[in-house]
């Protein structure tokens, strides 16, 4: 899977999808690697539809795909 990378608007967090994972990074450094294999409609959606993502106040959230992370 290609590396992609995306920052919304003013929030400090950056996502990277690499070999099957999604890696989380948010702000002070603090960082997740998360499988892919967890979220299916993840793992097998393009590009542009994992660009589409929302910050929440739980976590991040691709309403498209209906997918959700809480983040700790």
């Amino acid at each position: 899977m290609p590396l992609f990378t995306s920052r919304k608007q003013k929030k400090d967090v950056k996502l990277s999808f690499q070999d099957d994972m999604l890696y989380v990074e948010q702000a002070g450094g603090r960082q997740q690697a998360i499988p892919l294999t967890w979220m299916p409609q993840l793992k097998n959606a393009s590009a542009e539809q994992q660009a589409e993502w929302e910050l929440t106040d739980k976590g991040i959230r691709w309403d498209k795909l209906n997918v959700e992370i809480t983040l700790a």
